[in-house]
């Protein structure tokens, strides 16, 4: 029996709170990248790169969370990511110099991903079909507030009591998250269920899920559609003090748009789950996500950078992207029913490693022309609805019945099913 019990209602507030760890880490400061550029005298590119140590180190940490979670539970594995955590806010507020930043922002991102990787196998652990999808979509809703809240926050902080706040509020927020998680937080990944962590059956458990075509397909369709936004957030210093000339407080003019749309395909993928065939759902999806890439283009070439126009056509992909990833997701999930925490660090370190290159290598090169961003976005939109197209072409038989079956629930696995599905 399970030890911790939890009321339903509050699994997708907590789940979606661990998950926003990672964007307010990553949103929060930057609008203090100049005034951090300037203390630590470092150049912009060098502020950058500390977004791109924190996704690397949270794609490689990825790909031990999941099968962390197989084998000793989601709840411990959680917990003690948390309180890590929570130990390198402190130590990013505490630096004093631009090194030891780094170490501490690659801290956090090795512990940041756990509540987000865990918490998609605790949903696909109690949760199939409509259930799954609406719970899935729920907690991406409530997601959504981060990106748009935490540079808002950041800015305001940091004109109240400077930067380092920011990471001392990210520390607390991160400890409040402990202690409802320890009142409330269930286990539900069960002993008999728990697979053993050994780094040779979880190196054949990885080749099997990096073997399998279609979780590829899916995996990193659904990481370039994220990809065309995060060339926004991203760039998001550059296009809110340069592109559009907007001040250190004013970060909300672009994240409020985006995230209104993601939280938007959020709400309407839990409503249409269980009345609109999962095939159905990721066409309405990848046709929201062209529409506002066409209206990205065309404002780009013809119109100068300026609030609302260049903001709402992203607005409308982020919609896109969040109405077909529960599906998506759910999809990937249930490619390895047997291992599924390793397989969401799979697919979760896809995501980041595309994020880092955006991070790290396209954003510093497109973020000071309206038209480079547009394009550099629209090339990653085009590519995802690509593989997906690809995804359904190797996989004749797809279709909403057979899309509906896949997310209905696995069988339970056996002690002698602890490897990954061949």
């Amino acid at each position: 029996m399970n030890r911790f019990r939890a009321n339903p209602k509050l699994l997708a507030p907590l789940l979606a709170g661990m998950a926003m760890l990672g964007p307010f880490s990553i949103d929060a400061f930057f609008p203090a990248f100049r005034i951090m550029a300037a203390e630590f005298s470092v150049t912009s590119v060098a502020m950058q790169q500390s977004l791109s140590v924190y996704l690397l180190s949270f794609a490689a940490m990825s790909l031990l969370h999941g099968p962390l979670s197989d084998a000793y539970g989601r709840r411990g594995v959680i917990l003690w990511s948390m309180l890590l955590f929570a130990v390198a806010c402190a130590g990013c507020a505490l630096a004093d110099s631009y090194r030891t930043l780094l170490v501490f922002r690659a801290m956090q991102g090795v512990c940041a991903g756990a509540g987000m990787i865990v918490g998609r196998a605790m949903i696909r652990d109690r949760y199939d079909g409509a259930n799954a999808q609406r719970l899935m979509s729920q907690v991406s809703f409530i997601f959504g507030f981060a990106p748009a809240v935490a540079p808002i926050i950041g800015g305001f902080v940091l004109g109240l009591a400077g930067w380092r706040a920011i990471f001392w509020l990210l520390g607390g927020f991160t400890l409040v998250l402990v202690a409802a998680s320890l009142a409330a937080l269930p286990e539900t990944h069960p002993r008999e269920r728990r697979t053993r962590f050994e780094f040779r059956p979880l190196l054949r458990t990885y080749r099997g899920v990096v073997g399998d075509h279609r979780f590829l397909l899916l995996g990193f369709a659904a990481s370039l559609n994220f990809g065309a936004l995060f060339t926004y957030i991203a760039s998001a210093p550059s296009v809110v003090l340069h592109l559009l000339k907007l001040s250190e407080t004013e970060f909300a003019w672009l994240f409020v748009p985006v995230i209104a749309g993601m939280m938007g395909g959020s709400a309407t993928s839990a409503r249409m789950a269980g009345r609109m065939s999962p095939l159905r759902t990721v066409s309405v999806g990848f046709g929201l996500m062209g529409l506002g890439t066409a209206l990205n283009l065309a404002g780009s070439f013809w119109l100068q950078p300026a609030i609302p126009w260049f903001v709402l056509p992203v607005g409308i992909i982020g919609m896109g992207v969040t109405l077909a990833f529960p599906t998506l997701t759910l999809l990937m999930l249930d490619r390895f029913p047997a291992v599924r925490g390793a397989a969401a660090s799979v697919q979760a370190t896809i995501s980041l490693g595309v994020s880092a290159l955006v991070s790290g290598l396209v954003a510093p090169l497109v973020d000071a022309s309206p038209i480079l961003l547009a394009t550099a976005a629209a090339a990653m939109t085009g590519s995802g609805y690509a593989l997906w197209w690809l995804y359904r072409r190797i996989t004749p038989d797809i279709g909403p019945q057979v899309l509906s079956a896949a997310l209905q629930p696995a069988a339970a696995p056996t002690p002698s099913s602890a490897h990954v599905q061949n």
